[in-house]
């Protein structure tokens, strides 16, 4: 049973910084892309960032340029450097694995930006 614990979320100014971690345990075969989604109150979890086994990236449109994912694949773990937040980056953030032949899912981790 693949299992995916978050860390890192906090209470931030606005124009402050967070990293978020995430690790993977229970993964018999290989992940083949980890990465973030988040959710903020009353609404739809959305993509953040992913990162492949290779190491290609993908960011969503509003955190280009301010966040940056990285991986470790040795040790199953991915971190989410969040640079210049703003308050419309507050929400629940969850890290995800896939692994075939499903995706799984970390509990959240809070962030909050402060104006």
């Amino acid at each position: 049973q693949v299992q995916l614990v978050e860390s890192g979320g906090d209470l931030v100014q606005a124009g402050g910084s967070l990293r978020l971690s995430c690790a993977a345990s229970g993964v018999a075969f290989s992940i083949n892309s980890m990465g973030w989604y988040r959710q903020a109150p009353g609404k739809q979890r959305d993509f953040v960032a992913g990162i492949t086994t290779a190491g290609t990236t993908r960011y969503e449109d509003s955190v280009k340029g301010r966040f940056t994912i990285s991986r470790d694949n040795a040790k199953n773990t991915v971190s989410l450097q969040m640079n210049s937040l703003k308050p419309e980056d507050t929400a629940v953030y969850y890290c995800y694995a896939y692994v075939v032949p499903g995706t799984y899912w970390g509990q959240g981790t809070q962030v909050t930006v402060s104006s």
